[in-house]
């Protein structure tokens, strides 16, 4: 017998939990149609001796919403393996969206998740008004992987309520519109609801978005109308009111009757428990709630370097300097006068300890470093060598021709902890923001740096449950039964993966986003395969130019 894909003599690891075995995986179509040992051959054959063979991975937290309508491969996170993204996080989409409102959710989403709304009005079809009708437009764009979205909050409640859904609480009335609303996108293929309470996240001239301080009352009437059609809930919390904001979490889960996901950055415990979140989810739990969340595998930040605007102060030399392109920026640290003002100025800025304590260099290897000890710090680094910090940066900025870039940790600075608390069977890997806060932070690789760190280098998660965790653990919170796991009748997203090579690459900015506009990039080795719905979509860690991915809607509607 002949099979279209026969991938042979790899290491299956199936994606539950199982222990990995020596096998074989055939395909036909879009569907794995046999695994172990397949006699037949393959019209292609990919030999993967040596080679880990995974599920394709699911990565259920993106900001894919815009970049999608440009990039169909959908980078960086199709170079790390990830067959399967979920965008509409964070409760800020552009569906439904009214004509009129189009440069709104725009000047949104570049507040909230650093997208030039330049690019994001000149580089989508504005095609839509419904959800169901975005999701038909993103469909013709024929994306290289899989999507799959949730409709947000901010976009319904400005729907509805227009101005006043920014700083006033819904009527009785509005609340039923908004949830008769969002459940209609749920009943048009959105996979659930996303919300964001997070004051931080604001509008161009400030305020927070729409849905910042929405009642409880509003969240449950939504959630109901998000459960009766099997979508899921996806929350991003106030982390000051850490219990008040976990309450709310229940009383949506309670009222979508569904599965609940939220993004939780690592916060310890004061009463002995792995996290801050551990009784309130196994309260949840115990009253038979489908609880979720994500963390980050590793530190999340910023990039500090001469090729992004994270620079390190805001006095008028560094706010000059930040105005400046690359190479006039090289050539004013290159001049020992404007070099010395620059210096100048930093000594006198307030907080600088407390900043370069949690700035770590990346280092110059083609790896970047990601777990350096406090002691490697620019702040440990700059009093090693009798500097004030900005001296320090600027140095490494010299040596390097201007491509060294410092990691600026704001969240998940407890590394140590990590392993633990993803242990947790409600915690999985996550929060890698693509798609977002494109010229500030690259955290997309994430899945390549929990195999290449926690699995290989550490060894604190075994390869199978960490591939559990990055494929049928994920693909379940969405509810897509097909995919996650390597098995018969299951679609053919599939990875082969060279595991003593595996790591992230150096974080690099391109200018490739409509008008020109610049984000940061980061390419991944090890990926001697990535398959999507039985097409080849990578091969040695480069894009084959197949586009294979599809709108995976709402599979219960």
């Amino acid at each position: 017998m002949t099979h279209d894909i026969v991938i042979k003599d790899g290491l299956i690891v199936d994606g539950t939990g199982s222990a990995p075995y020596a096998g074989d995986v055939a395909i036909d179509g879009d569907t794995i149609t046999q695994v172990g040992k397949v006699e037949g051959q393959g019209t292609k054959t990919i030999q993967a001796e040596g080679k880990a063979i995974t599920p394709g991975f699911v990565d259920l937290h993106t900001h894919f919403d815009a970049q999608a309508g440009w990039d169909p491969f959908l980078t960086p996170v199709s170079w790390h393996g990830v067959t399967t993204a979920l965008f509409g996080n964070c409760g800020v989409t552009f569906a439904p969206c009214k004509p009129a409102d189009r440069d709104f959710l725009a000047g949104m989403m570049e507040t909230v998740e650093d997208i030039p709304k330049n690019a994001i009005l000149t580089g989508l079809p504005w095609d839509w008004e419904s959800y169901g009708e975005y999701l038909d437009s993103i469909e013709k764009l024929h994306p290289a992987i899989n999507i799959t979205g949730m409709v947000g909050h901010c976009a319904s409640r400005f729907y509805v309520m227009g101005e006043r859904s920014i700083t006033d609480n819904a009527t009785d009335d509005e609340i039923e519109q908004i949830a008769a609303l969002v459940g209609k996108s749920v009943a048009e293929g959105a996979i659930g609801f996303s919300t964001n309470r997070l004051p931080g996240h604001t509008l161009p001239d400030g305020r927070s978005i729409p849905g910042t301080f929405a009642e409880p009352k509003e969240l449950v009437a939504i959630s109901e109308q998000v459960g009766k059609h099997g979508g899921i809930v996806q929350s991003v919390l106030n982390y000051g009111k850490l219990d008040e904001e976990l309450s709310i979490v229940r009383a949506q889960a309670k009222a979508a009757g569904t599965r609940a996901l939220f993004s939780a950055p690592y916060t310890p415990s004061n009463n002995g428990d792995i996290s801050a979140y551990d009784s309130a989810v196994e309260s949840m739990q115990a009253e038979g709630l489908d609880i979720n969340a994500l963390t980050l595998p590793r530190s999340g930040g910023f990039l500090s370097g001469l090729r992004t605007d994270m620079l390190m102060f805001s006095s008028p030399a560094w706010t000059e300097l930040r105005r400046k392109s690359f190479d006039e920026r090289l050539a004013v640290i290159r001049d020992a006068e404007q070099r010395q003002k620059l210096i100048d100025e930093a000594k006198e800025m307030p907080n600088t300890d407390r900043m370069t304590a949690n700035m770590y260099w990346l280092g110059s290897d083609d790896r970047p470093n990601y777990t350096k000890q406090a002691s490697e710090s620019l702040k440990a680094l700059a009093e090693a060598a009798n500097e004030h910090p900005a001296e320090t940066w600027l140095r490494y900025m010299l040596n390097s021709n201007g491509e060294a870039f410092f990691h600026m940790r704001f969240f998940n600075m407890q590394l140590d902890a990590l392993p633990a608390f993803m242990k947790e069977e409600f915690v999985l890997p996550g929060i890698g923001d693509a798609g977002a806060h494109v010229s500030q932070i690259m955290d997309s690789g994430w899945t390549s740096f929990m195999l290449a760190h926690w699995v290989r280098d550490k060894q604190a998660f075994t390869l199978e449950e960490a591939v559990r965790k990055l494929t049928s653990a994920q693909a379940r919170v969405v509810g897509f039964a097909d995919r996650g796991a390597l098995a018969a009748g299951m679609k053919a997203d599939v990875n082969v993966i060279d595991m003593d090579r595996v790591a992230e690459r150096q974080p690099q900015l391109v200018h490739d986003f409509p008008g020109n506009a610049p984000r940061l990039i980061q390419k991944a080795v090890g990926y001697q395969a990535t398959i999507c719905n039985g097409s080849v979509i990578l091969e040695n860690d480069e894009h084959t130019g197949e586009r294979s991915g599809r709108i995976l809607r709402n599979p219960n509607v």
